[in-house]
């Protein structure tokens, strides 16, 4: 509460430099001394006393694995494009991190988790490994051809569910009361399909199941919908007290509040942390004021990304059971996915909107406001008819989301929250890209491809510019590093990057570094899509 650092996330990273009872005890005594109001000059003196600076129980990694020339950079024909795909790969050595054997012996002097495998952190101030991040960091280091690190990756995550039960946020003991989007069987399922590890999923498949168990036992919620009742997911966080890494805000934000509220507030505020997005409109719609943290209501709402990731989940399990030669396994995930989907169709879908919504459980209505997480099925393969991906479409023409040159927005509410207009990030344009390339319809694929166009475009003028890669980008007025939340914009950047690669990889032929017609028209997708499609695109 002294904000002797300007980030509240700096002073719990700092390892302790003696026993932790002995800088209690210290503590306690210089607090006693000074009447419970320590002078900030013998506080900082304190502090650097009894703590060290933060990043030193890690040290840098360069992957073994790591090679010149990885195999996809040939397909990628622009050579502006090739030549920027190296760089990003050479990036990997410059966010590979590998504990340092102390955190091992002295456990309790670290809020680091440890951990027996080195692994790709996002960068900037996550000198940690984070849950969802790296799913999409895993995509990038299989693309480079480092199944070996990405499999001590998956390691570092199965023995956290064999150890807590469920994979925390990141990798440190502050975030162990919550999770993440649940992506560890999509990570076990895509090294599989590079290297056809069978061996190593028969070793896990029992912990793969034990951390969907927890999403089952913890994070469940019944709906009744049209006098039928089912049960889907959702993000709820049962733990009060602020957020170690965001302290002082979560302390000043609840100050605002009734006392008897605080406690709720500093739940919901975890549970937005769990969902990925923290934090954004899309927690706070239905609050008294939506536009203020502190009307935050993550966990009254059944989220759709969060209900498709457990559905793919559920699908995939069946067919790695299936693999195994478990038959009864398989057609219990069999079944637990059929009535997901039952209630996906039943509980998010709109068929007039043409996507799916979160479902507001207090005022039992769908959140109708569109952000890209509203097409998750599509991306996760969870839905039950084909002409769903066609509506798609439609619904992003309807929300004028293709008029946006630079990126899809995270939503369309500008509040001052990350997760919100004008912030594009990369793991949404993922969903909504592969989500339409999924499509029979030739022109959702073609959408699907404008939209890889102008993301690249969007990274690769920003990079050309800064020589960064940035964990967020401001679509607003160009592409842009961006803005917002509770700290400055990060560069490195593990899921920007990850992103990037698996297009470069997908549309490497197609892809161009220059500006083309898709930049020269104000409506970019109507002026470069096919002129067949021209007039059913153009905004109405």
């Amino acid at each position: 509460m002294a904000k002797l650092y300007q980030d509240d996330k700096q002073f719990v990273d700092m390892p302790l430099s003696v026993a932790p009872e002995q800088v209690l005890q210290t503590f306690t005594e210089l607090s006693r001394i000074h009447n419970h109001s320590i002078p900030r000059e013998q506080l900082q003196v304190f502090v650097q006393e009894h703590f060290r600076a933060k990043g030193q129980e890690l040290q840098p990694w360069t992957p073994a694995d790591w090679k010149d020339s990885p195999q996809f950079l040939q397909k990628i024909s622009d050579g502006k494009l090739r030549a920027w795909a190296g760089q990003l790969h050479q990036i990997w050595k410059k966010l590979g991190k590998k504990m340092k054997p102390e955190v091992l012996s002295h456990p309790e002097r670290f809020s680091l988790i440890y951990s027996d495998h080195p692994f790709i952190v996002p960068g900037g101030r996550f000198v940690e490994f984070y849950y969802w991040d790296s799913y999409w960091v895993m995509e990038g280091l299989l693309l480079s051809e480092m199944a070996e690190t990405v499999k001590g990756m998956l390691q570092n995550f199965l023995d956290l569910v064999k150890t807590y039960g469920h994979i925390p946020n990141g990798g440190r003991v502050y975030y162990l009361q919550r999770s993440q989007p649940p992506l560890l069987t999509l990570m076990m399922d895509r090294y599989l399909t590079h290297t056809n590890d069978t061996a190593f999923l028969q070793e896990n498949i029992e912990t793969l199941a034990l951390e969907l168990d927890f999403w089952t036992k913890n994070r469940t919620v019944s709906v009744s919908v049209g006098g039928k009742t089912y049960l889907l997911n959702r993000y709820y966080v049962p733990y009060g007290g602020p957020r170690p890494e965001s302290y002082s805000k979560d302390a000043e934000l609840a100050n605002t509040l009734p006392e008897g509220d605080r406690e709720a507030l500093w739940a919901e505020l975890k549970a937005g942390a769990e969902s990925g997005w923290d934090f954004s409109s899309r927690w706070l719609i239905g609050g008294p004021n939506p536009n203020s943290l502190s009307s935050i209501r993550t966990s009254k709402f059944v989220p759709v990304d969060l209900n498709a990731f457990l559905c793919q989940a559920e699908e995939l399990m069946s067919n790695f059971y299936s693999r195994l030669g478990n038959e009864s396994q398989a057609m219990k995930y069999r079944t637990l996915r059929a009535q997901r989907l039952a209630a996906l169709n039943a509980v998010l879908w709109d068929e007039e909107a043409g996507a799916w919504f979160d479902y507001d459980l207090e005022n039992k209505k769908k959140n109708g406001e569109f952000y890209p997480s509203n097409l998750t099925p599509l991306w996760a393969g969870c839905f039950s008819d084909p002409g769903m991906a066609d509506k798609a479409l439609k619904y992003l023409e309807d929300s004028q989301i293709l008029t946006y040159q630079y990126g899809i927005p995270t939503s369309l509410q500008k509040t001052g929250q990350q997760w919100d207009f004008p912030n594009a990030w990369a793991p949404l344009q993922d969903l909504v890209i592969r989500g339409l390339a999924k499509a029979a319809l030739p022109r959702a694929q073609e959408v699907a491809f404008q939209l890889a166009q102008n993301w690249i475009r969007t990274n690769f003028d920003v990079y050309s510019r800064k020589s960064a890669m940035y964990e967020k980008y401001d679509i607003s007025n160009g592409g842009q590093p961006g803005g917002g939340g509770e700290y400055e914009v990060q560069e490195g950047f593990g899921w920007t990057n990850g992103v990037v690669l698996m297009l470069l990889d997908r549309y490497g032929d197609r892809l161009t570094s220059g500006a083309q017609l898709a930049f020269l028209e104000p409506h970019c997708l109507a002026a470069a899509l096919l002129p067949s499609l021209l007039l059913s695109l153009l905004p109405r």
